[in-house]
């Protein structure tokens, strides 16, 4: 079972509600494109879409409401 370490992604005062908001929307336009889902390969959309985040490739922009909470 992958069980990433998520205290990097969370560390900015990220919510965790924002991290799957975001990490569903990119798995979504995963699943839904072409390109990007032989990219993946044998790997789900979520996972590849949570990798992406891990990595650094992709950041999540929280209004600024959410952040103080």
């Amino acid at each position: 079972m992958f069980n990433p370490d998520l205290r990097d992604l969370l560390k900015d005062h990220t919510s965790r509600y924002s991290l799957v908001t975001a990490v569903a929307k990119r798995a979504r336009e995963v699943a839904e494109d072409k390109e990007l889902k032989e990219k993946c390969g044998t790997e789900k959309p979520v996972t590849f879409a949570l990798d992406e985040f891990l990595d650094g490739e992709l950041e999540i922009v929280e209004p600024e409401e959410i952040r103080n909470i």
